[in-house]
């Protein structure tokens, strides 16, 4: 990409927190999780497509996930984040980059989402148009540590990087 340098190499990192309420399902790497609570948001709620999305933006230096799908506007309301994950793949594309790899973590005491990793896996990849293989997407628990070991809310970091 940018200073004529082919085959630019990068790395971003993101991050999101949403805050677990009654009345909304619980979706993480798209995948409808049995809870109780689920997550509050504009869209869907999914700290995990949100986390890759803003490390996807960030290490392609194309801005972060508001700016492309901001909350204010009313077409994002309840959209599926698997749908800003295709988009956000759209706009890499439509700028030169290619995904490296994505590897994510997410922070939730409860529900316990190890059963469901390898779904979310698929749903993440296919998103993305990159192999299952280049998806790595790990569960911790907080030891009942913080917001997430209260059971307040859930967590995702990721890191991904990108190539020209």
């Amino acid at each position: 990409m940018g200073n004529g340098i082919t085959n630019d190499f990068r790395v971003g990192i993101g991050f999101d927190a949403h805050g677990l309420v009654q009345g909304r399902a619980l979706i993480i790497g798209g995948v409808p999780i049995p809870h109780e609570l689920g997550l509050e948001g504009h869209s869907d709620g999914d700290v995990l497509t949100h986390s890759i999305i803003d490390a996807l933006l960030g290490a392609s230096n194309l801005g972060d996930k508001g700016l492309h799908f901001p909350s204010e506007d009313p077409i994002y309301k309840g959209i599926s984040s698997l749908i800003l994950l295709e988009k956000t793949f759209d706009i890499l594309d439509q700028n030169g980059w290619r995904i490296s790899n994505v590897d994510a973590t997410i922070l939730a005491q409860k529900p316990r989402l190890a059963p469901f990793i390898s779904d979310m896996v698929s749903h993440i990849s296919k998103a993305l148009s990159i192999a299952a293989t280049r998806v790595s997407i790990k569960v911790t628990s907080t030891d009942y540590l913080g917001f997430t070991g209260r059971e307040e809310g859930i967590a995702s970091c990721c890191v991904a990087s990108v190539i020209s």
